[in-house]
């Protein structure tokens, strides 16, 4: 199952007509789910899962390639527990020449804003000297594989979130805090064309930030002022309007899951926790009030005077 959308006319017929073709050979084998608005990634993939049938579903970008034998390891590991929920893993395909370039193997985890980002594998993973054993990891990059109706039980991904971001952190949190567990499949390979920027809105980091303060409310338990330091937002009366979050509430009490602590000392220890956090904001000067501290340039390490713009360097 891919998430695609196209209004270009030429493209559209071209899309139709494969699908034409191929149910002609193979009868009821590409369904196509249309919206009548504009949803955003998160509700037309969970749209794309109403309209499956079989008992595994893959959920993916429209701008990958899969290789030869990708399938076959993921469908073995869920053959043996259905409880887990598999990436494989990816190559890059350049976007503006369509080279593939390898990528080495690697866990998927997160930052504190809830973007996603690559990690070296765990530890315990070098040591069985095995590069083809499964990758432990804390979350999924987005691109992932799971048993259909597991899928379901576990809550599909949150319909409350906006367009895109951070629906995949948390179903990676979700998963490991209630029964399950995410891998990385090293035999299972794709490539994943990486764009010079998302079409999806001009504002993007506005629709990650209210998805990730979802997040921190309703699973990171005392950590979730960790994700507000790292939007640099107030904690109490963010002006953020996240939506209602009483039923993801409810799936968390129901699923019995476990404590946000519990994930980060055993799934997520390198995560950088802070404790004792007496304030967080930017620092403005006072005789220049559109003047705040700043790390400067990266290979210094010293602190400088610059225009206040409330990104991560203040």
């Amino acid at each position: 199952m891919r998430t695609t959308c196209t209004q270009t006319a030429e493209l559209r017929e071209n899309l139709q007509r494969f699908v034409e073709e191929t149910n002609q050979r193979h009868p009821d084998f590409i369904k196509v789910v249309r919206h009548v608005k504009q949803e955003g990634l998160i509700r037309a993939r969970v749209s794309g899962w109403r309209a499956a049938s079989a008992p595994v579903v893959a959920l993916f970008d429209a701008h990958v390639e899969f290789n030869v034998g990708w399938a076959e390891p993921i469908l073995h590991r869920i053959q043996e527990d259905r409880t887990r929920v598999i990436s494989p893993s990816f190559d890059n395909i350049k976007f503006d020449t369509f080279e593939v370039e390898e990528y080495p193997l690697s866990a998927q985890g997160f930052d504190w804003e809830l973007w996603c980002r690559y990690l070296n594998p765990p530890k315990s993973w070098w040591t069985q000297k095995n590069h083809t054993a499964p990758i432990r990891s804390p979350s999924l990059i987005g691109c992932f594989v799971v048993d259909r109706e597991y899928f379901e039980e576990i809550g599909l991904l949150d319909e409350g979130m906006e367009v895109y971001g951070g629906e995949n952190v948390e179903l990676g949190i979700r998963v490991w805090l209630c029964g399950g567990s995410v891998e990385v499949l090293p035999c299972s390979r794709t490539a994943h064309i990486e764009r010079a920027h998302k079409p999806y809105t001009q504002d993007l980091p506005t629709h990650v930030r209210r998805n990730a303060l979802r997040v921190a409310e309703v699973w990171m338990d005392e950590y979730k002022d960790h994700v507000y330091m790292a939007w640099n937002i107030p904690l109490q009366d963010s002006g953020i309007d996240i939506g209602d979050i009483r039923e993801r509430k409810l799936l968390r009490q129901r699923l019995r899951c476990k404590p946000f602590r519990w994930f980060l000392h055993n799934i997520y220890s390198e995560m950088r926790t802070y404790g004792d956090t007496i304030a967080y904001g930017t620092l403005k000067n006072s005789l220049r009030p559109d003047l705040c501290v700043d790390q400067g340039p990266d290979s210094d390490n010293i602190p400088i005077l610059y225009l206040c713009h409330g990104m991560t360097p203040q």
